[in-house]
């Protein structure tokens, strides 16, 4: 059996990052998911790039504001105490509307973790196959 308490404050920030983003699977010794925690500021988005994962579920759930999450058919709005679902192969792109009263904040959970089954989507184009580097797990 293996138990850690992790003070999320303590982990800094990712560098060059379109918002605040603290990768917790490390310091958790997690190995199975990803964990990440965000705060996108009015203007701001969570990802790198919009994107989707070939074999990575993902689950947004937000802490406190309201967060934009864009797929191609609409865009969902999640508030606080929110969770929102992403499957394998749907091309999604969260974020915090510019329009925003403040920050939102949240956790991201993907599995299995994946580093690289990032894939850019782009939704003008027909071949969304291109590789991202859209890192946010």
């Amino acid at each position: 059996m293996g138990y850690r308490v992790v003070d999320t404050d303590s982990v800094e920030p990712e560098p060059d990052r379109p918002c605040e983003c603290r990768k917790l699977t490390g310091p958790a010794g997690l190995e199975e998911m990803a964990l990440n925690r965000f705060r996108a500021e009015p203007g701001e988005q969570v990802p790198l790039a919009y994107h989707h994962h070939e074999t990575q579920e993902e689950a947004f759930y937000v802490l406190s504001g309201t967060l934009a999450v864009e797929t191609p058919d609409r865009t969902y709005e999640v508030d606080a105490g929110g969770l929102f679902a992403v499957d394998p192969g749907s091309p999604q792109r969260a974020h915090n509307p510019a329009d925003a009263d403040g920050a939102v904040e949240l956790l991201a959970i993907g599995a299995p973790q994946a580093d690289d089954d990032a894939v850019a989507y782009d939704p003008d184009a027909v071949d969304d196959s291109t590789d991202a580097s859209a890192d946010h797990e």
